[in-house]
């Protein structure tokens, strides 16, 4: 068990929510805009970033913008508050310490899948980018620090490309960082790609996909720091003209394909597509198997058949992770039986509550 207990005080519609958690599946069921999906949403912020619908911390305080939250979990030995307060950023205080969200990646890892992402095929590929840097962070925590490293040089570099500054000094420490930060984190995109190819397991309900990480630029998967710096050298004037970098790690996509016939993920139908991202969320977890997971899975049911909906609730249980699903009703975690907890949420006057219910 990775979660025992979740505390939330006025978090998105959750005035309080006490939640002690053991190690079966908890399966939360209620109506549409009932609070289900914002517990899921505040075990996300128990890993680094703005969570699962990535907005900033004021937006998700239940009682405005100029109000604040708190979280409290017990993640295995360990005690994590992460807050909120009153016009100010979220911190995060681990066994009484502060410490930084970046810590939280090597404490567990998160994993999410919500109904915004069955688009990710056919989406912008900024939304596959993120997508890709989730699944690299949870396999590889120090993706998190070369990723601010990485944008942190890159606003640097832009600001001069928009000030038009020409003299090259200004430039080439910049673009050594951007070059050493760029050429990790393609390492481990890459690294992380093979791992959830290899974790798939090939079944016909959840098939297997070929991914690969797609240059947009042509040489957004350079891993070589000295090739990566010249490039950003030779291109500055065709960066200053357009005011921003125009080649990078920054500029990656992801790629998928399926099938003998080697189909593109964003030409297959809708159902295949769904199909194919719980591959890969599922597969990303087993790659996680000497890690403390917590799988997040929003409204996964509503859209599957039975069969497959009982075969993802097997994949799920030999899971070597702590999941949390949601659904609108009881009937659409039948297929879990006894092997799950089950909770029902309500929303009464704008506020979330909760009770445990039984299999139906």
């Amino acid at each position: 068990m990775t979660l025992a207990a979740l505390r939330l005080a006025q978090f998105r519609s959750w005035p309080r929510l006490d939640l002690d958690l053991d190690a079966r599946p908890l399966a939360i069921f209620g109506p549409n805009g009932s609070g289900k999906t914002n517990i899921l949403e505040a075990v996300s912020m128990l890993a680094p970033g703005r969570g699962l619908r990535a907005v900033a911390a004021p937006e998700q305080a239940r009682l405005g913008l100029e109000a604040g939250w708190r979280i409290r979990a017990v993640l295995g030995d360990h005690a994590v508050e992460t807050v909120a307060p009153p016009g100010q950023p979220r911190h995060v205080i681990l066994d009484d310490k502060p410490v930084t969200q970046t810590a939280l990646a090597r404490l567990v890892r998160v994993i999410w899948l919500v109904p915004a992402m069955d688009r990710l095929w056919s989406d912008a590929p900024e939304g596959r980018r993120r997508f890709l840097d989730r699944v690299t962070l949870s396999l590889m925590p120090d993706h998190a620090d070369l990723a601010l490293a990485y944008d942190k040089a890159m606003r640097e570099r832009n600001r001069l490309l928009k000030d038009q500054i020409t003299d090259p000094g200004w430039y080439r420490a910049l673009e050594a960082q951007m070059a050493e930060a760029g050429a990790a984190l393609t390492r481990n995109r890459q690294a992380a790609l093979s791992a959830i190819m290899a974790a798939q397991d090939g079944g016909t309900d959840f098939p297997a996909a070929r991914l690969t990480l797609l240059p947009q630029d042509g040489f957004a998967d350079d891993a070589d720091p000295t090739s990566i710096a010249a490039r950003l050298a030779g291109m500055r004037s065709r960066d200053m003209a357009a005011g921003r970098t125009l080649t990078g790690a920054h500029r990656a996509d992801l790629g998928a394909s399926w099938g003998p016939q080697d189909m593109p993920a964003g030409l297959s139908s809708t159902g295949e597509q769904k199909a194919l991202l719980l591959s890969l969320i599922l597969a990303n977890a087993r790659a996680l198997s000497d890690q403390p997971v917590l799988l997040l899975l929003d409204e996964v049911a509503a859209h599957l058949d039975a069969d497959r909906r009982a075969a993802l609730y097997d994949r799920i249980d030999a899971l070597p992770a702590q999941s949390l699903l949601t659904g609108t009703g009881p009937e659409l975690f039948d297929a879990f039986g006894p092997r799950a907890r089950r909770l029902t949420v309500i929303k009464t006057d704008g506020a979330s509550t909760a009770r445990p219910a039984e299999p139906g």
